[in-house]
């Protein structure tokens, strides 16, 4: 026989058993339900980013800012994923996380004309509008047409495209590509030479100085297929300049998708007025020695552009103390040519501008060299009246050489 007590605790054990499976059961209908939507990042260039599902499906994407060493700057301007999900689902993004600092100062990369570039297999891009909505975020409405599909800011061009480009023009009877270094994580540093070096003038190209702005790869690799066309005008534009090109400097920031800086953290378009350090900076550093040899041998460069994209799409003037006034007519020149060969029609930088500390100027500072910034728009081309994707760039490049045989017209 059980007494009173042994009655009141297996009451009380029961009472507990029950608390325990009503427990259970508000956690189990209150679990949150697997979405159907999975965002995959492991792929080259691929962003990094976190992201859920909210309470109504949506899926939530906040992108990983890439920070400046020894500064408040940050920046997100790439996105790069893929969105897994069934055929046919309506999918809706949002993206945030575009709370940008720039010199301490608040700036955001996204606005409502911000379009996005979309992709089943990674290889044929269309632009797609967004919207912009309320906390400085990006809203993307995307219905599933295959089981896949890739976003991005830019249409990517990856490592394995330039390696692609250098494998198909290596053995080119025009064509020298010379290691000068390698990047932080040990990648190589290339230059492609183009042409005669023997030629009265001489070009230098640089790309992707910022990891997100794959425009300026595209531009570049635009170039190069027009240079190693054999006909005749290349032929006679060969025989005025021989053309160098340095096409991925940020190989590192490339590989791990991130948006500006290298893997130390280094603005490598800023601080040009002084001699770059080789450990933080030596993609900077493995280039100013590759120039130093250069006007050793008597081969320094004549015009100096470094490709970039921004949402502006101007010439950015360099203006460096003292007389600049050869200089200015000649950016005038290249502004009119850009015009009348191309569907360039931004403009070029108002004689106010000024930006201390950047390839071109640096490299009439130190160097010697007339150069310029060269911005290309990625959110939309006025020449054109569209939002760029790579075959605009690839135009846009194949039609450079032209432009370079009259600017050195005398």
């Amino acid at each position: 026989m059980f007494g009173k007590n042994a009655f009141k605790s297996l009451a009380a054990f029961t009472f507990c058993l029950l608390i325990i499976s009503v427990s259970n059961a508000q956690t189990h209908s209150d679990a949150v339900k697997a979405p159907e939507v999975f965002i995959h990042t492991g792929f080259e260039n691929a962003s990094p980013l976190n992201w859920e599902a909210d309470s109504a499906g949506r899926i939530i994407i906040s992108l990983v800012y890439d920070h400046e060493r020894f500064s408040q700057n940050r920046a997100n301007n790439h996105w790069h994923f893929k969105v897994e999900a069934p055929v046919g689902k309506e999918v809706t993004l949002i993206l945030q996380n575009f709370d940008n600092i720039w010199n301490n100062i608040h700036a955001s990369p996204i606005s409502k004309q911000s379009p996005v570039v979309v992709s089943t297999d990674g290889k044929i891009w269309e632009s797609r509008p967004t919207e912009y909505i309320e906390g400085n975020r990006m809203l993307i409405k995307l219905k599933m047409t295959a089981p896949s599909a890739y976003i991005a800011s830019i249409e990517p061009y990856r490592i394995s495209d330039l390696d692609k480009l250098l494998a198909r023009i290596r053995n080119h009877k025009l064509v020298t590509i010379t290691p000068i270094g390698k990047t932080t994580e040990g990648r190589s540093l290339e230059i492609i030479k183009i042409g005669n070096e023997k030629a009265p003038k001489r070009i230098f190209l640089r790309g992707r100085a910022h990891a997100f702005e794959a425009g300026g790869n595209w531009t570049l690799e635009g170039l190069i297929n027009r240079l190693l066309k054999d006909d005749a005008e290349m032929k006679l534009y060969l025989k005025r300049y021989c053309v160098y090109i340095l096409p991925m400097t940020n190989k590192d920031g490339v590989a791990r998708g991130k948006t500006r800086f290298n893997a130390n953290g280094y603005d490598l378009n800023r601080k040009w007025d002084k001699p770059a350090d080789s450990l933080i900076a030596p993609e900077n550093y493995y280039l100013e020695k590759w120039l130093t040899k250069m006007g050793a041998s008597g081969k320094k460069p004549d015009l100096g552009i470094d490709v970039h994209n921004d949402a502006g799409g101007n010439l950015h003037i360099s203006r460096p103390d003292g007389d600049i006034t050869a200089y200015r007519a000649n950016m005038a020149k290249l502004d009119s040519l850009l015009r009348k060969y191309t569907w360039y029609t931004e403009g070029s930088t108002k004689p106010g501008f000024r930006n201390p500390g950047t390839l071109g100027e640096g490299f009439m500072e130190r160097f010697g060299i007339e150069a310029l910034v060269y911005e290309l728009n990625y959110e939309w081309v006025e020449g054109l009246k569209k939002a760029p994707l790579a075959a605009d760039w690839l135009s846009l490049g194949g039609k450079l050489p032209e432009v370079f045989y009259h600017y050195f017209e005398k």
